[in-house]
């Protein structure tokens, strides 16, 4: 058995566009030192010491080879798994991941959305993990994106601004043991288009029931769309991140 990183980094990114029209989204800079979205995220498995890292790529994959290419500049190897057109979704990218030998049943697996930014501590996940079939990382922090009322009959009482939802999201960070690939054969044959969280979580819950949430109280932010890109700000990143990275900044003469 052997620990491998799966980041999902092939998508066409359409709610980043026009930005995603030149550069695949995980490419995009962020902090002060900017460096790619993706970058943070080889970055902290590396931190947690996990080298074995799998990219799932498909749109603009080139951007993705020439910056990181084997992964030894960052310490990490990394084999790269093109997505097929006949397989559609992330969880189609995985399951194609199996079927060309990239990780096994035999594996476990950290599968990483690729546009999430997060310090969630690896090692600690992979710890809660144990003896489960799935561990979804998730939040209670999510914010509400728009204001809430209260009401009695047509009268507002309360006003609350983009609250706290109270209730878990998943983060888009995941550990998943390679056994589910068989429940990826069963989906895979009555559709093409699958998505881990629709169709994969659903199906293991119902069959294993041994799918269990790790809650996170740490920092994350999904940079999916360009509205979220556009409202994150450099001076978080560094503070949350900036641990990440041990070499001196540039600084201008």
């Amino acid at each position: 058995m052997s620990l491998k990183g799966v980041v999902l980094c092939g998508g066409e990114g359409r709610r980043f566009r026009p930005l995603s029209f030149y550069i695949q989204k995980v490419m995009v800079s962020v902090g002060s030192a900017e460096k790619p979205l993706l970058e943070y995220i080889v970055r902290l498995f590396k931190y947690h010491g996990i080298r074995d890292l799998v990219f799932l790529v498909g749109y603009k994959s080139n951007q993705i080879w020439n910056y990181f290419g084997g992964g030894s500049r960052f310490g990490v190897n990394i084999t790269y798994v093109r997505d097929e057109p006949d397989l559609k979704g992330n969880g189609g990218a995985l399951y194609n991941a199996f079927k060309k030998g990239a990780i096994s049943e035999n594996d476990t697996l950290i599968v990483y959305y690729g546009d999430i930014l997060s310090n969630i501590d690896l090692r600690d996940l992979l710890k809660k993990h144990s003896g489960s079939l799935i561990t979804v990382a998730v939040s209670k922090k999510y914010k509400i994106p728009v204001g809430v009322v209260e009401m009695e009959n047509s009268k507002i009482v309360r006003i609350q601004e983009k609250p706290d939802l109270g209730m878990p999201v998943t983060i888009g960070v995941l550990v998943m043991e390679g056994k589910i690939k068989g429940i990826l054969d069963e989906i895979s044959v009555r559709k093409k288009h699958i998505d881990i969280m629709k169709d994969v979580l659903p199906a293991a819950i119902k069959r294993y029931n041994n799918v269990k949430a790790y809650v996170f109280e740490g920092f994350w932010y999904d940079v999916g769309s360009i509205e979220k890109f556009e409202k994150l700000e450099n001076g978080i990143v560094d503070r949350e991140l900036g641990f990440l990275f041990e070499e001196r900044k540039f600084e201008l003469l």
